[in-house]
C-alpha cells in the first residue's frame, strides 16, 4: 500500500471517538455501582448481575472482535471461500451455548466459581487438572489479545500514524495504557459499558459498507465476477478458490466445527456467560446472538469487495482499511477506523480480566497464597490484568504480527483440548480425572505438532503455515489440526478411563449435586470468603484449593 500522509479530519474523528470511549471506561466504575469492588465477583464478573440487554452487547463485543473485522475479510481476500468458515461455525455454536452454558452458570453460581478451572476443580476434585485448564486458557488468550493490537495497528498504519523506531509503537502503547487504566479501576463493567458504543459503530459501518460500496462498484454481480476471476488466476500453491475445491470439504467442516467447539471454551467467553444474572439471560442471548452471525457474513464480503475495488496489498490485514479509504469520504473513514479500534478494546479488556481471574484463582491462590482474602484476590487480579496487557503489547513490538497470527492458530488448537474436562463434566462424572488430564496432554502435543508441521508454500513458511493439516491417513485427509487433536484427546480419555476403572484408581471428590446443574433462580451471593472455604458447603461461595 502506498504511503499516505495524515488526514486531519480523519484523525480528529478517530481521536474524538476514542476519547469518548476512554471516558466511558473510567465512568463505568459508577455504573451499576458495587458496594465493594475488592472481590472477584464484582471486579471480574460485574457482580454476576448483567441482564439480557447488557449481556447481548457484552458477549457480542467479546466474541466478535476487531481482529474478526480485519482477519475474516482478509482471509476471504487472500484465499476466497475458505474464509467463510466463520459463518457456519457461528451458527453451530449458539445451540451448543443454549444447551451447555446454563448448566455451567448454575453450578458456578452455586459454588462461587469464577473461572472454568474453578468448575473443573469442584467437579473433578483435581487441582492439577484445574491448573492445566488455567494455564491453557491464559496461554491461548495472550496471542488473542495481541491480535486485537493487529487491528489497531492496521488502522493506525492506514491513517499514516507511523513513525520510525520507538515512535512507531507509541500510539499503540498509549492506547493500551488507557485500556489498562480503566480496566484496573472499573473491572468488567468497563468493557460492558463500552460495548454499547462499539457494537453501534460496527453495525452502522458494516450496513453502510454493504450498501454503499456495491453501488460504487457496479453491484454484487460485478463484485462476485471480479473475485472469481482474480482467485482463479492465482497460482495453485496459494490454495485460493471462489468455491470450496474438491478435497477441501473436510478442511472446511472440521475448521468450522472445531472453531465452534472452541469458541466458548475461551475464558473470556465463559466470563461473559458467568456475568449474567440468570439462566434465562443465557438462553435468550443464545437465541438472539445469531444476529451477529448475519453481520459476520456481511463483514466477510468486504474481502471480495476489496478485490473488486482493485486493492493490492501484500499484507492482507490492510485490505479492509485500504478499501474504506478508497470508497468512503474522509469523515466516514474516520468513523470506520474508530469502529475497528474501539472493537479491539472491548474484547481485549475482557480477555485480560478473564486471564487475570484464571491466574489469581487457579495459580496464585491455590499454589502460592492459600489464605488470600477476597480483597487480596482482587488486588492480585488487577495487577495480573496489567501484566497480561503488557505481555500482549510485547508480542506486537518484539515479534512480527505474522508470528502472533501463528500463535493464535495454536491458541484455537490448545483451548479446544479443554473441551472434555469442561463439557463432559457438565453431564457426567464417568470420566476419570487422570484420563482427562492425559487426554488433554495428548491433544496438546499432537495438535501443536500438526500446526508446526503445516507449511505455507505461497508464503515460503515451513512451519505454522495455516489452519489446515494434510493428514496422511486413509489417503490425504485435509483437516483442522485442533479437531484431529480433539478426537485423539477424547479417544485417550475413553480408553484410560476404562483402564483406571479396572485398576480401581480413585476418581477424586465431586463437590457437586445434580440440583447444582439445574438451578434456575439467580441465587443471592453470600458474603465473600477465602478460597480455602470447604467445597460443597452451601454457605460458602469459594471452591477449595486442595491439591489432588
Amino acid at each position: 500500500m502506498p504511503h499516505r500522509g495524515i488526514v486531519p479530519v480523519e484523525l480528529a474523528i478517530f481521536a474524538a471517538l476514542f476519547t469518548i470511549v476512554a471516558g466511558l471506561g473510567f465512568a463505568a466504575v459508577r455504573w451499576r455501582r458495587a458496594q465493594n469492588l475488592a472481590n472477584l465477583d464484582e471486579w471480574g464478573l460485574g457482580g454476576r448481575a448483567f441482564g439480557t440487554f447488557v449481556t447481548w452487547f457484552l458477549l457480542g463485543g467479546d466474541v466478535y472482535t476487531a481482529y474478526t473485522f480485519i482477519a475474516i475479510p482478509a482471509l476471504v481476500y487472500g484465499v476466497g471461500a475458505l474464509g467463510f468458515y466463520a459463518v457456519p461455525y457461528t451458527i453451530v455454536i449458539y445451540p451448543l451455548v443454549f444447551l451447555i452454558m446454563p448448566r455451567l452458570w448454575s453450578v458456578c453460581r452455586r459454588h462461587g466459581a469464577v473461572t472454568p478451572s474453578d468448575f473443573v476443580r469442584v467437579r473433578h476434585g483435581s487441582s492439577t487438572l484445574a491448573l492445566a485448564v488455567a494455564v491453557t486458557g491464559i496461554v491461548a488468550t495472550m496471542p488473542y489479545i495481541a491480535l486485537q493490537l493487529v487491528g489497531i495497528q492496521s488502522v493506525l498504519q492506514s491513517m499514516g500514524v507511523a513513525g520510525t523506531g520507538w515512535q512507531k509503537d507509541l500510539p499503540l502503547i498509549l492506547a493500551f495504557a488507557i485500556l489498562a487504566a480503566y480496566t484496573y479501576s472499573s473491572g468488567l463493567r468497563a468493557p460492558a459499558l463500552i460495548a454499547f458504543v462499539k457494537d453501534a459503530l460496527i453495525y452502522m459501518v458494516v450496513i453502510v459498507a454493504v450498501i454503499y460500496i456495491p453501488l460504487r462498484l457496479g453491484g454484487y454481480g460485478h463484485i462476485f465476477s471480479s473475485a472469481h476471476t482474480h482467485l482463479a488466476a492465482k497460482p495453485k500453491s496459494a490454495q485460493a478458490s471462489f468455491i470450496i475445491p474438491p478435497g477441501s470439504q473436510a478442511a472446511y467442516w472440521t475448521l468450522a466445527l472445531g472453531s465452534a467447539f472452541a469458541l466458548f471454551m475461551y475464558p473470556h467467553a465463559i466470563t461473559g456467560v458467568l456475568a449474567a444474572k440468570g439462566r434465562d439471560v443465557i438462553r435468550r442471548n443464545a437465541a438472539i446472538l445469531p444476529a451477529y452471525t448475519f453481520l459476520l457474513g456481511l463483514i466477510a464480503l468486504l474481502g471480495y469487495m476489496a478485490i473488486a475495488a482493485g486493492v493490492n496489498v501484500t499484507n492482507t490485514n490492510l485490505a479492509v482499511p485500504e478499501l474504506f479509504q478508497r470508497m468512503f469520504p474522509t469523515w466516514f473513514t474516520g468513523i470506520a477506523f474508530s469502529a475497528i479500534a474501539i472493537g479491539a478494546l472491548v474484547p481485549a479488556a475482557i480477555m485480560a480480566i478473564a486471564s487475570a481471574n484464571l491466574f489469581t484463582r487457579n495459580i496464585w491462590v491455590p499454589f502460592l497464597d492459600r489464605n488470600a482474602t477476597p480483597a487480596r484476590e482482587a488486588a492480585v487480579a488487577k495487577v495480573a490484568s496489567l501484566a497480561v496487557k503488557a505481555g500482549a503489547v510485547a508480542f506486537i513490538i518484539v515479534l512480527s504480527p505474522q508470528f502472533s497470527v501463528n500463535l493464535q492458530l495454536l491458541g484455537g488448537v490448545w483451548i479446544l483440548q479443554t473441551f472434555p474436562a469442561i463439557v463432559f463434566g457438565l453431564y457426567t462424572r464417568f470420566f476419570h480425572r487422570w484420563a482427562l488430564l492425559s487426554g488433554w496432554l495428548a491433544g496438546m502435543v499432537t495438535g501443536t505438532w500438526m500446526a508446526y508441521a503445516t507449511p505455507n508454500v505461497a508464503k515460503h513458511q515451513a512451519h505454522f503455515g495455516g489452519s489446515v493439516y494434510n493428514w496422511h491417513f486413509l489417503g490425504h485427509f485435509k483437516a483442522y489440526p485442533g479437531f484431529i487433536a480433539l478426537c485423539i484427546n477424547v479417544a485417550v480419555v475413553l480408553v484410560l478411563t476404562l483402564v483406571f476403572m479396572l485398576l480401581r484408581v480413585p476418581k477424586g471428590a465431586d463437590a457437586t449435586t445434580p440440583d447444582d446443574f439445574e438451578e434456575e433462580a439467580a441465587l443471592p451471593l453470600p458474603e465473600p470468603v477465602g478460597i480455602s472455604a470447604v467445597v460443597g458447603d452451601p454457605g460458602k461461595v469459594r471452591p477449595a484449593a486442595g491439591r489432588s
